[in-house]
């Protein structure tokens, strides 16, 4: 897939040992997949260095090794005198900037999706919208950060006709990072909420943060996003008028707006633009958010409103993302993946609105990397649960303030429960609260809270 002379001026790394001409393979990172010829890369990262298996990487067949110039262990032995070595200053750096190279040869839209909350739903819907006629390259999972993006675009190839890319974001300059390797011809903005703000301090940070994904737009530089979000509309519209721009919304003179919204059974129903019905298996309204922007992109690249109403009515919503799963004669919803401010507002509502003959339960875990404005969400989060639900359990040491709150607004000493971690949560559910078959128990929390474990019983 490379030649070694394009390794070099990708990554401006220096050739120690081998032929600029010989001819490698694709990218590794992991002596685990490995394949014969392929080039590996020596990535350092938070657990582990990559320098550490180059044996490993050479016995597997690898031709080519690139490495940091900064690294003291060297190649002396003889087996490793047939691979090819380049030194670079910084190999996670090169790995981005030799994607960058291998993103350029090739002319197919590339679509970049990014956003506080339904980054992940939205990217899945686009592909799925497209994929009905085009053949479609996508992040699997949320493989979304300086090393999952790259590694997934340089699995591009010429029989692709789109790429669909979450680009995710915990730390400032990521996404400005992340946009200068895959440069997309269309960004996805699903809307600015209170994320990460330990690092981005406000939402206006949080907003420069989503918003530098617009700086490497190319031809046909197309952002679509979300024209109902305060943080985002009024600002896409402001300051970036050279490009193509679509909106969408709720009940608002959006280029694509919902209106009719319901729940019907298990299932979300919405008009969009006062003509087409569509139907979605979900219970959370937010998604009708992500439905839109995933048709406004399938819409831009002609896919027609029959197809996009039977594949949306279809579209399976990842795991533990408002699903709903019944345990021990029980309805829950999972919605363990993540917690922010705004995806907690928005479980929340799901909750109020679900009509239910028993007990409305939250189960809620510490929403993490919220800085200075952690106390502060947190008793909001528990202003809202006294209002909608009968028992409230929140595991973690953030989660007092909600508590606290939720005592103050009216929740008895009884229906109140705080805890250490998921699993003292688990036992208060199932031995002090009992959930019966009329009741209804929404689980919810950071990911590193794993509030999953409240399932293993």
């Amino acid at each position: 897939m490379f030649e070694v002379n394009e390794l070099i001026e990708a990554s401006g790394g220096e050739l120690i040992r081998g032929n600029k001409g010989v001819r490698a393979g694709g990218i590794s990172i992991d002596t685990r997949n490995i394949r014969p010829q392929d080039v590996f890369i020596a990535i350092k990262g938070n657990n582990f260095d990559g320098h550490n298996f180059v044996d490993e990487a050479v016995r597997k067949g690898a031709s080519c090794i690139i490495r940091e110039r900064s690294d003291e262990r060297r190649t002396t032995n003889d087996e490793r005198r047939k691979v090819t070595i380049i030194e670079v200053k910084d190999t996670t750096k090169a790995l981005g900037d030799i994607t960058r190279f291998h993103r350029q040869k090739f002319n197919i839209p590339v679509i970049a999706v990014t956003g506080s909350n339904g980054k992940t739903t939205t990217k899945e819907m686009i592909a799925q919208l497209l994929s009905g006629k085009f053949t479609v390259l996508k992040n699997e999972g949320t493989k979304n950060n300086h090393i999952g993006l790259p590694m997934t675009l340089l699995r591009l190839r010429h029989g692709h006709s789109f790429a669909v890319l979450e680009a995710g974001t915990n730390h400032p300059g990521e996404i400005d990072e992340l946009a200068g390797i895959c440069l997309p011809n269309v960004a996805v903005i699903t809307n600015v909420g209170p994320s990460h703000l330990q690092h981005f301090k406000d939402e206006r940070g949080v907003y420069r943060e989503k918003a530098a994904l617009l700086k490497y737009l190319k031809s046909p530089r197309l952002a679509i996003f979300n024209a109902d979000c305060r943080h985002l509309g009024p600002q896409i519209l402001k300051t970036h008028k050279s490009r193509v721009i679509i909106g969408f919304g709720i009940n608002r003179q959006a280029d694509f707006a919902a209106s009719d919204i319901r729940i019907k059974g298990n299932r979300l129903q919405f008009v969009l633009n006062h003509k087409y019905s569509f139907s979605l298996n979900s219970i959370g309204y937010y998604n009708v958010y992500n439905a839109l922007a995933a048709v406004a992109l399938a819409r831009v690249f002609g896919i027609g409103y029959n197809d996009l109403i039977k594949k949306l009515g279809e579209f399976e919503f990842p795991k533990s993302r408002l699903k709903l799963l019944k345990l021990n004669n029980t309805n829950f919803i999972d919605d363990t993946y993540n917690s922010n401010p705004l995806s907690l507002q928005h479980a929340l509502d799901v909750l109020k609105d679900l009509r239910v003959r028993g007990r409305k339960i939250f189960v809620m875990g510490d929403m993490l990397e919220l800085g200075d404005r952690a106390e502060f969400y947190h008793s909001r989060a528990g202003q809202r649960a006294a209002e909608v639900c009968d028992c409230f359990i929140a595991a973690g040491e953030l989660s007092g303030s909600a508590i606290k709150e939720a005592r103050a607004k009216g929740l008895s000493e009884g229906s109140v429960f705080h805890c250490s971690d998921s699993l003292q949560a688990r036992d208060i559910l199932f031995k002090k609260i009992t959930p019966g078959p009329d009741d209804i128990v929404l689980v919810k929390g950071s990911r590193s809270m794993k509030m999953e474990e409240i399932f293993n019983t």
